[in-house]
């Protein structure tokens, strides 16, 4: 063609509730907009009554989708979910071909498809071991102070990589806590299973922190945990009361107990160093909690949770509407925590003493656990409609949710192996989606699969058809960044027996049945004047890193070709678990002043509505997501990359892939100084945090 034609297509991703759109499998969804200039008549090259047709094929060449005809100018041509590909342009006979025959006239490759190996000795077999006798084989180097942490499986570091460890003191929780305690008199208890506290308005609850013995397969660990219970306990309320609750610390570390999502006075907020002084070892704290909303909502602490997060302080606090036709019929509810825990053969993989490491990517955990269980199972009736209320407490890992068939006779690990073989051809049960963090959608809508950030809640119904084996199911696309290639995985992290007996009531009609809540829709609309304006402020989240090692350095030089929206597996352990608060600073920075974090001074008053950019620096040195969590309000997320959000929630926390601007609404309805951060823990705690005020009296 001389080189006369020319085009580009832009990948932008569908509107979907959750902050990206994935299939079950973990592939990316992207809507495909050309555009072309130059193409020379089609009958110059495939007669009269030809096309330019569009395909697309991933990189073995197989299959080739056909995605339609294209033209000079703009043409939308559908949404496409492939990990690595090429899209092609080839001028056809016809526009109803099938297979593509003409000649091709212009070739593209996806962003994904830049990676490539690092180097040419990632596919030697020397590149496949370190040094011999590990860390202490390196010449002149002492025996390192660390634990090596656990590899990740089928993926191999270079030398250089396998030779580094974190620049700050190991820490490991010890079995002795606070004098005077059960640990301190050697008596540490065993852990129990999550209970539920019903709890009037009025009410108060004894919550102590502190040290439990429990078995995660055949370890057995030291861990933490809210009145000896993992999960802590489950506190059940009625909408708009109030309780008390008297906390002690008998941990070895300061603490407090952030109420997540709950628009409460800032004095009982739980931001320690913000709204309250830690609570110290042995001392103790008294709480007045107001749920002015219902829905499910958790506690953790707001103090080094990269520790004590991880090691088991979390539990849910589930707020019944008044409204007794709050959620459509279901056979029962069930509250699930979908988490995972980082595990070497001595128990939790040691953390920074200074400061926390795991600083780059955060902590993804090696083990998943549903409400603190390895292997956790339920039984359910078929036809049975079950209401799901889950959370996510991991420092770091955003799950990738859906409900599929498994093989009864197989393990949990041949199951999963399963799902990767079959690769989407496994049964996916529909899931309805109902509510979110802070209220239930517009409008119920049905997805296969549910993305779930760290601190994020998602309610969502199951109806189980038939008898048979189920899985709740990750299954994820990680990146191998050595070799430049996806890594697909998968853990069957629940499964749910289904009898043949029947289900009784049968909730069938109405489980098919999308419900409009109208209330909801009343509370968003004074707002909705507001989508269209220009942002009110706007922050970057970057990062900034000063003396990481050299090998890092160089390794993060040919990741930038291509970073994940979502950085869903922790594939690079070695590297992450090196990198702590010396080499490392999230930020948070206001581009009209150049402030960041802490010294950013936003100040509102109750009753403002601020629309806020929220811009993910692709050019940082190492993009991922950010789940941003704000503390005591409420906000929208009206778009994405410029897609509107076609089902609006009241959310607190908001996932923000990498390489992507995200546009909130942010309803000011509660005064007090609150925090703004990122809920990767060891992104909090490498900076990414600021505080803002709202002035005047609270809003009825």
């Amino acid at each position: 063609m001389g080189g006369e034609a020319e085009g580009w297509v832009e990948l932008t991703p569908p509107p979907s509730p959750f902050g990206v759109s994935v299939t079950p499998q973990g592939r990316h969804v992207h809507a495909l907009t050309v555009r072309i200039d130059g193409l020379p008549e089609i009958s110059d090259l495939a007669g009269p009554g030809g096309a330019y047709v569009a395909w697309a094929t991933p990189l073995e060449l197989d299959p080739v989708i056909k995605l339609g005809t294209v033209s000079n100018g703009e043409t939308r041509l559908g949404r496409l979910a492939l990990n690595k590909y090429l899209l092609l342009i080839s001028a056809e006979n016809s526009d109803t071909v099938t297979v593509r025959r003409g000649p091709l006239v212009l070739r593209g490759q996806s962003p994904s498809a830049l990676m490539e190996a690092h180097d040419l000795l990632a596919i030697a077999p020397s590149a496949e071991l370190g040094p011999p006798g590990g860390m202490s084989g390196m010449a002149g180097r002492e025996p390192p102070r660390w634990e090596s942490p656990p590899a990740y499986p089928g993926i191999s570091m270079l030398p250089g990589i396998m030779a580094l460890e974190p620049r700050v003191s190991p820490h490991r929780l010890a079995p002795v806590a606070v004098a005077g305690s059960a640990a301190d008199k050697g008596t540490l208890p065993q852990v129990r299973p999550g209970e539920v506290v019903d709890l009037p308005g009025g009410g108060t609850l004894d919550l102590e922190a502190g040290l439990v013995r429990r078995k995660i397969g055949n370890r057995s660990v030291v861990m933490l945990a809210f009145n000896g219970q993992h999960p802590g306990p489950m506190i059940r309320v009625r909408e708009a009361s109030t309780i008390f609750v008297n906390f002690v610390n008998n941990t070895p570390y300061p603490t407090a107990i952030h109420w997540h999502g709950l628009r409460l006075d800032n004095r009982f907020d739980g931001a320690a160093g913000v709204t309250q002084d830690p609570v110290l070892p042995g001392e103790s704290f008294r709480y007045e909690v107001y749920f002015p909303d219902a829905g499910i909502y958790w506690y953790h602490p707001h103090h080094r949770e990269d520790i004590q997060q991880e090691l088991g302080l979390y539990g849910n606090m589930l707020v019944e509407s008044r409204a007794p036709d709050y959620h459509g019929p279901a056979n029962r509810d069930v509250i699930l925590f979908v988490d995972d825990i980082l595990l070497d053969g001595e128990g939790p993989v040691e953390f920074g003493e200074q400061s926390a490491n795991y600083m780059l990517m955060g902590r993804f955990g090696n083990l998943p656990l549903v409400n603190g269980e390895l292997a956790h199972g339920m039984e359910a009736a078929a036809g049975e409609v079950i209401r799901f209320h889950l959370t996510n407490p991991s420092n770091t890992r955003t799950f990738n949710l859906s409900f599929a068939r498994l093989d009864g006779a197989l393990t949990r690990a041949e199951n999963a192996a399963a799902l990767l073989e079959a690769d989407g051809a496994t049964e996916r049960l529909p899931v309805k989606l109902v509510a979110s963090d802070v209220s239930r959608f517009e409008r119920e809508q049905w997805t296969t699969n549910v993305v779930m950030a760290p601190a994020e809640r998602y309610v969502i119904e199951v109806r189980f058809p038939a008898a048979g084996v189920y899985g709740l199911v990750n299954h994820v696309q990680g990146i191998n960044h050595r070799r430049g290639v996806f890594r697909p995985e998968a853990w069957v992290l629940s499964e749910i027996n289904v009898s043949e007996a029947p289900a009784t009531p049968d909730h069938a009609t109405a489980f098919e049945t999308l419900r409009v809540n109208h209330d909801v829709i009343a509370q968003i609309d004074p707002y909705r004047d507001l989508f269209e304006s220009e942002p009110d402020y706007e922050l970057l989240l970057t990062l900034e890193t000063d003396s990481l090692p050299d090998a890092i350095e160089r390794s993060m030089l040919y990741d930038w070709v291509y970073f994940n929206p979502v950085e869903w597996t922790g594939t690079m352990p070695r590297m992450n678990w090196a990198s702590t608060g010396r080499e490392v600073r999230w930020v948070l920075r206001e581009p009209a002043t150049g402030r960041e974090n802490e010294e950013i001074e936003w100040r509102f008053r109750v009753g403002d509505a601020i629309r806020i950019r929220l811009v993910n620096d692709r050019g940082a040195f190492h993009a991922m997501q950010h789940p941003l969590h704000i503390h005591g309000q409420r906000f929208l997320v009206l778009s994405q990359n410029g897609v509107r959000t076609e089902n609006l929630v009241w959310k607190d926390t908001a996932l923000l892939p990498a390489a992507t601007t995200t546009d909130i609404l942010l309803e000011l309805s509660n005064p007090g100084r609150w925090m703004i951060h990122c809920h990767i823990a060891e992104h909090l705690e490498a900076g990414m945090s600021m505080v803002m005020t709202v002035d005047g009296p609270p809003r009825n």
